[in-house]
C-alpha cells in the first residue's frame, strides 16, 4: 500500500469503521465539565486540559474492552496496531525454546513499534511495576489486575526524557479505578465453537466513602480468570505434513522408532561408524534414520496417528529417504492454560486540598506449558550403548528381517543391538508449570500547593517465578536402564500398546514434580514531582515540571533449584544452572524537568530532559523537544524528537555460557560455500549442525536511540476527525544475540564468532550478546473517526492503522544496512507486517448498543525450506506469500434491566482460520502451519459479559 493509498483511505473513512482506540480527545460533553480541571496525560509530567496535548496517545476505555470480549492484558496487546508482532505471547513460546526465549516461561510482554519488550515501558497508575521474575527484563502482562482497569493509555512515542531511559518504543499505562463507591460483580465467559481454549473470568469491585463528600475512599477488587488449553490436534489447520505447499517436519523422533547408525558403539545399522547402509547396485548413497514403515512393502508412516513420510527433498537430506517424521505442531498447546488471581486494595484520604493514599496490588499466575513428548535417542551421547534395544526376541527378529530384505548387506550385522530414535508417547507430553507471584505496595500523596501540583510516592514491587516439570520428563539414567531391558518396545505398529510391565517401567523413571528453577525481581522506588504555571506570557502561561526518580533494581535466579549434591540428570529438562545468579542489583538516580512554552497563541513548544545515573554505566542525559501548532481550530500539527538509552539487563550481562546443538538443515560452512545456504548438489555446501554458544557478556555497553515523530490532526467538524503520524526510531549499539543465519551471511565481519577444530572444520558459533550495529524502523500511524445521528440513535465509525515503511539493520558499523525486513518472515523477534488496522462501526439507541469490529493483518513473504530454496523440489501448490489475516467481531449490549448490564458477542464471525504459513523451526521443533505472532487459533467463539451493581 502506497502513501497515497493511505491518504485515500483516510478520505473514505466514513464508510470503513472506527478505531478501537480513540485519540486522547474527550467528547464535547466532557469538555465543559473539564474546563477548569487539568489532568496528567501519559507522556508528560505537566498537568493540562486533556485536549491541549499534542502527543499521539490512544485511550482505550473499559467499555471498548468489554465490547470486544477482551479480559486480559495479553489479549489487548495483540489487538494494538502499534504493537509489534514479536515472540512475546504465550502461543509463540509453546514448544522447545532456545537462546533469549528461554526466560519466557509463563510470560507475555508488550512490544511497541517493534522495539522489543525490553524497550517498552509498562506502568500501573503511572508508576513502574517489577519485571517478570523469570525473564528479569520486561513486565509480565499476566500480572496486571485487568478487572480493575478503568482505561488504558498508550503513548505512541518515546518517553525516555519523562519516564526513564527504557521507554524507547513507548509507554502503556494501565489506569485503575479510583474514588469508586458501590459494589458490583462481573462474570465473563468466551466459548470456542470448535472446542478447547475457553476463557472465563469473575470479579468483584467494591468501594465506600467519597473523597469530595466524606474525605475518604476505600476500593477493593478481586478477580479470578482462566484460559483453558487449546491443543494443536483440536484444529484442522494444524498440519505440518503439507509438502505440496513447501512444508514438512524435520524430526525423525517418531512414535514408531527410526533406526540410526551411531558412533557411540557397535550397532545393527553400523558396525564401526555412523554412515548407514547402501542399496547394492543402486548408488553409493548411504541411508540413516530408517523406519520399517517407509521401506518398500512397509505399512506406511501415516498408519500411526501424527506420523508422515520424512521429506528428504524439502530438507535436502538424501540420506533420510526412508525415514518417518512426526508432527510436533499437533502435539503443542496453542493456547497455554493460564489461571490467574489478583486483587487491589486502595485507601485514599483527603487532607486539606491533598490526597494521601496507600495501594496494594497482588497477583498469582500459573501457566502450564505442554508440548511434544521427548525424543529418546540411545544413539546419542545421552545414553551408552548398553541402552540399545537388545538383540533377542521376536520384536528384534522382525525389525532385522525387514531391514535385511531392503539392505542385504546388513545381514552381517545380525546379532548387534538396535540404535534408534523414538518419540516416547507413553512418557506423555512434556509439561512445565510456571507460577509467578507479583505485587506492589505504594504509598503516596498528591495535590495542589498554590499554583502548583505535586506528587510523591514510595513503593516496593516484586515478581517471583518458579518452574516445575510435569509429565513427560524422565530421569536419564533410569530411563536408559529401562530401555536396555528390551521390555519397552519402540517398534509398536498401529493398534499395538506397550505391555503393563513396560508402562510401569517407564512411569517409574518419571521426574514429575522436580523444581527446575526460579527467579525473582525486586523494585524499590521513590519519586516526586511538582508542576504548574511558571510565568504568564501574552500568549498564555508557561507551564513547567521538575521531578526525581530513585530506584533500586534487584534480580536473582537459580538455574537448578535442587541441592548441588542431588542433581541426577533429567532427559532434555531445560535446567539453566549455567545462568544461575545469586544476586545482582543496580541503583538508578534520575532528575528530570519539562517546560511548555506558548510561543504563539497557536504554537506551543515543550522541552524536556532527564539525567539518569546507572550503577556500572555512569550518567546519561536524554532530551526531548515537541511542538503543537494549531493555526486554525480544525487543523493541528504536532511533532517530537528525543533520545533514549537502555542499559543491558542482568541476564545479558551475567548469564553463563550455554552450548546447544543446531539441528536445522539449512546451513552450510560460509568458508566453503558462498552464501552459506545448504545445497547437497554443490560441493562444500553440505548441511552443517554446529554447536551454538549463548550467554551474557559483562563488558556489554548500553544501546542508544534517536527517534522522531511528526503528524497532523484534521477535525473540520465535531462529526469527523483524522490523524496521521510519521515516526522513525534509530538504534545504535543494539544489544543483540545475532542469529546463526545472520552470522553466516556476514561471515567476513564475524569470523571471530566461528569456532573451528584443528583441521579447520566448523564446530561452533558464538551467539553471545553483543553491542552490534544499528537498526532503523520507520512507519506511519493513521486514524479517523466520524459519527452522526440516525433512527433516533447515534452511530460512529472509524479506523486505526499502522503502515510500516522501513525495518532494516546492519550487523556492525562496518557493514552496510541489509535488505528491508518489512513483510519478510523471521524466526524470532519482530515480524514486520507492512499494514495493520482495527476498524469498527457502532450504534447506540436508548438502552441498546451494538458494535462491529474488523482486525486486519497484512500478508508477508513466507519462510522457504532448503529444498525449495535451492531448486531441488518445486511443490505443486507452493506460494511464496502468506495471505492477509482479517477477522470480524460483533457485540450487542443492553442496559435496560435495573443494575444489570449484559453484553453478548461473537468473535471471528466468519470462523476464519489463520492463513497457512511455514513457521516450522527445525532447530527447536517449534511452530507448524500457522503464525502465532499474527493470528488467533481459537476460531469462532461466543462470549457473554454480565455486570451487576448491588449498590
Amino acid at each position: 500500500m502506497k502513501l497515497k493509498k493511505i491518504a485515500h483511505l483516510i478520505a473514505l473513512i466514513g464508510v470503513v469503521g472506527p478505531a478501537m482506540a480513540q485519540e486522547a480527545q474527550p467528547q464535547q460533553s466532557q469538555q465543559s465539565q473539564q474546563a477548569m480541571q487539568r489532568v496528567e496525560i501519559t507522556g508528560s509530567s505537566i498537568k493540562r486540559i486533556a485536549k491541549e496535548g499534542g502527543l499521539p496517545v490512544e485511550i482505550i476505555t473499559k467499555k471498548q474492552l468489554e465490547e470486544q470480549g477482551i479480559v486480559t492484558a495479553e489479549q489487548l496487546i495483540m489487538t494494538l496496531n502499534v504493537n509489534g508482532n514479536g515472540s512475546d505471547n504465550l502461543a509463540s513460546n509453546a514448544d522447545v525454546t532456545s537462546g533469549a526465549q528461554r526466560g519466557n516461561n509463563g510470560a507475555s510482554s508488550a512490544n511497541l513499534r517493534g522495539q522489543g519488550a525490553d524497550s517498552t515501558l509498562v506502568l500501573l497508575n503511572g508508576r513502574r511495576v517489577a519485571t517478570h521474575g523469570m525473564k528479569g527484563s520486561a513486565v509480565d502482562l499476566n500480572s496486571i489486575p485487568f478487572a480493575a482497569v478503568e482505561r488504558v493509555e498508550v503513548l505512541k512515542d518515546g518517553a525516555s526524557a519523562i519516564y526513564g531511559t527504557d521507554a524507547i518504543g513507548g509507554v502503556i499505562n494501565f489506569i485503575l479505578k479510583k474514588n469508586y463507591t458501590g459494589l458490583e460483580a462481573q462474570a465473563f465467559t468466551d466459548v470456542a465453537q470448535a472446542g478447547g481454549g475457553n476463557i472465563k473470568r469473575v470479579s468483584v469491585v467494591g468501594g465506600f466513602g467519597d473523597l469530595n463528600e466524606k474525605g475518604f475512599n476505600i476500593l477493593v477488587t478481586a478477580a479470578h480468570s482462566e484460559n483453558a488449553a487449546l491443543r494443536g490436534n483440536q484444529r484442522d489447520f494444524i498440519n505440518t505434513f503439507q509438502p505440496d505447499r513447501g512444508l514438512s517436519v524435520d524430526t525423525r523422533g517418531a512414535p514408531f522408532a527410526n533406526l540410526f547408525a551411531t558412533t557411540v558403539g557397535p550397532s545393527f545399522m553400523a558396525r564401526t561408524g555412523g554412515t548407514g547402509p547402501t542399496i547394492p547396485g543402486a548408488s553409493t548413497q548411504t541411508y540413516n534414520g530408517i523406519s520399517l514403515l517407509d521401506l518398500p512393502g512397509g505399512a506406511g508412516c501415516a498408519t500411526i496417528d501424527g506420523m508422515g513420510v520424512y521429506d528428504e527433498k524439502l530438507w535436502d537430506t538424501a540420506s533420510a529417504k526412508y525415514g518417518c517424521a512426526w508432527d510436533t505442531g499437533r502435539a503443542a498447546v496453542l493456547q497455554q492454560p493460564v489461571s490467574s488471581d489478583n486483587g487491589v486494595i486502595r485507601a485514599t484520604m483527603k487532607l486539606g486540598t491533598s490526597q494521601v493514599f496507600a495501594e496494594g496490588v497482588a497477583s498469582q499466575t500459573t501457566v502450564k506449558k505442554s508440548f511434544s513428548p521427548n525424543q529418546v535417542s540411545p544413539s546419542s551421547l545421552n545414553f551408552p550403548a548398553s541402552t540399545f534395544y537388545p538383540s533377542t526376541g521376536a520384536a528384534y527378529n522382525g525389525v532385522v528381517n525387514a531391514m535385511v530384505a531392503a539392505f542385504p548387506t546388513l545381514e552381517a550385522n545380525r546379532g548387534l543391538p538396535l540404535a534408534y530414535r523414538w518419540r516416547c508417547m507413553d512418557c506423555g507430553n512434556r509439561e512445565i508449570e510456571t507460577t509467578t507471584k507479583a505485587g506492589r505496595f505504594l504509598i503516596g500523596a498528591d495535590g495542589p500547593i498554590g499554583k502548583f501540583d505535586y506528587r510523591v510516592g514510595i513503593s516496593r514491587a516484586s515478581s517471583e517465578s518458579q518452574s516445575t516439570v510435569g509429565s513427560g520428563y524422565n530421569y536419564t539414567v533410569a530411563l536408559g536402564a529401562a530401555l536396555g531391558t528390551g521390555i519397552v518396545n519402540p517398534f509398536l505398529k498401529a493398534g499395538e500398546k506397550q505391555t503393563q510391565a513396560a508402562t510401569d517401567l517407564i512411569n517409574s523413571t518419571s521426574a514429575k514434580g522436580v523444581v527446575l528453577y526460579g527467579g525473582k525481581t525486586t523494585l524499590t522506588q521513590a519519586d516526586a514531582a511538582i508542576s504548574g504555571e511558571l510565568y504568564m506570557l501574552p500568549t498564555g502561561a508557561i507551564l513547567g515540571a521538575i521531578g526525581t526518580d530513585l530506584r533500586r533494581e534487584e534480580y536473582a535466579f537459580n538455574g537448578d533449584a535442587r541441592a548441588a549434591t542431588a542433581r541426577p540428570a533429567i532427559l532434555n529438562a531445560p535446567f539453566d544452572d549455567a545462568n544461575a545468579l545469586l544476586h545482582a542489583q543496580r541503583d538508578i538516580r534520575a532528575f528530570y524537568g519539562e517546560v511548555m512554552i506558548p510561543v504563539m497563541k497557536s504554537l506551543e513548544v515543550t522541552l524536556a530532559g532527564r539525567q539518569d545515573h546507572y550503577t556500572g554505566f555512569g550518567s546519561t542525559f536524554n532530551p526531548k523537544v515537541s511542538f503543537r501548532f494549531q493555526p486554525v481550530d480544525q487543523l493541528l500539527f504536532r511533532g517530537s524528537y528525543n533520545t533514549g538509552f537502555r542499559a543491558p539487563s542482568f541476564n545479558q550481562l551475567f548469564n553463563g555460557i550455554t552450548e546447544s546443538p543446531y539441528a536445522g538443515k539449512d546451513l552450510a560452512d560460509p568458508a566453503k560455500c558462498p552464501g552459506a545456504k545448504a545445497d547437497s548438489t554443490k560441493p562444500g555446501c553440505e548441511s552443517i549442525t554446529p554447536t551454538t554458544v549463548t550467554g551474557g557478556k559483562p563488558t556489554l555497553g548500553p544501546e542508544t536511540a534517536k527517534q522522531a515523530t511528526i503528524g497532523v490532526v484534521f477535525e473540520p467538524s465535531s462529526r469527523f476527525s483524522a490523524n496521521l503520524d510519521l515516526w522513525e526510531v534509530r538504534k545504535e549499539n543494539t544489544i543483540d544475540s545475532i542469529t546463526v543465519a545472520t552470522l553466516l551471511a556476514n561471515y567476513e565481519l564475524f569470523k571471530d564468532s566461528f569456532l573451528r577444530d584443528s583441521a579447520g572444520n566448523l564446530i561452533g558459533v558464538d551467539q553471545r550478546w553483543v553491542n552490534a550495529g544499528s537498526r532503523i524502523t520507520r512507519g506511519i500511524e493513521v486514524g479517523a473517526r466520524t459519527n452522526g445521528k440516525v433512527w433516533d440513535g447515534v452511530w460512529s465509525a472509524g479506523i486505526d492503522g499502522s503502515y510500516l515503511l522501513e525495518k532494516k539493520s546492519r550487523a556492525n558499523d562496518n557493514a552496510p544496512f541489509g535488505a528491508s525486513e518489512v513483510g519478510k518472515f523471521t524466526f524470532t523477534g519482530d515480524l514486520g507486517l507492512k499494514w495493520k488496522h482495527t476498524a469498527n462501526v457502532s450504534f447506540k439507541k436508548g438502552d441498546w448498543s451494538t458494535a462491529l469490529y474488523n482486525v486486519y493483518r497484512a500478508g508477508y513473504k513466507d519462510q522457504v525450506l532448503p529444498g525449495v530454496a535451492n531448486g531441488l523440489v518445486k511443490p505443486s501448490n507452493y506460494q511464496s506469500k502468506v495471505d492477509p489475516y482479517s477477522i470480524f467481531h460483533a457485540s450487542v449490549s443492553y442496559g435496560g434491566i435495573k443494575n444489570l448490564t449484559l453484553t453478548a458477542g461473537v468473535k471471528n464471525i466468519f470462523d476464519q482460520d489463520p492463513p497457512f504459513a511455514i513457521t516450522y523451526d527445525g532447530n527447536t521443533g517449534a511452530g507448524s502451519s500457522w503464525e502465532p505472532r499474527v493470528a488467533d487459533p481459537r476460531g469462532r467463539s461466543f462470549n457473554l459479559f454480565a455486570n451487576y451493581k448491588f449498590i
